[in-house]
């Protein structure tokens, strides 16, 4: 394995991935996002073990908070830990905060974390997805495609 060009698009390490985002939301933009951590939370994300299923953001004032997220206290983080589901300041251009807040306020859209990662410089980002949320209609559908395309791929690989 050589190594890889300008090109080529560098792999980032995700520390935490919100699986169900995209079946529970209609995802229409998606935003990144840098997030302001602690140290032990950034030892403790290196770690793994975290989790965004259940967090959102939020806009209270000109500023963009993360709400709910799980980042386990670092075990070598002594009295310098951090508490687990604190809210964490998610830093954005003013412009994307005001498109954002307009789109909550207007639209009745939610702002939806879709995965943590480390970005190829190593700093911790999020990607914030704008969406609306599915009808239980809207669900099925989308598990009747996700169905045909299993069942689509099986055929086609048992024929030859």
């Amino acid at each position: 394995m050589g190594k890889k060009g300008k090109k080529d698009k560098p792999i980032n390490r995700v520390a935490a991935d919100n699986r169900k985002a995209r079946f529970n939301y209609e995802i229409v933009e998606t935003f990144e996002a840098g997030i302001v951590l602690t140290g032990t939370e950034v030892k403790s994300l290196r770690n793994g073990k975290s989790m965004i299923a259940e967090s959102y953001a939020t806009v209270e004032g000109e500023e963009i908070w993360l709400i709910n997220a799980y980042i386990p206290e670092y075990l070598e983080g002594n009295r310098f830990n951090h508490q687990p589901r604190r809210h964490r300041k998610l830093l954005l251009h003013r412009r994307q905060i005001a498109k954002l807040s307009a789109a909550i306020q207007r639209d009745g859209m939610t702002l939806v974390p879709l995965k943590l990662y480390f970005n190829d410089k190593g700093r911790a980002k999020i990607e914030l997805g704008l969406g609306r949320g599915k009808k239980l209609h809207d669900k099925r559908e989308t598990q009747k495609k996700r169905d045909w395309g299993r069942e689509k791929a099986r055929l086609l690989r048992d024929r030859g």
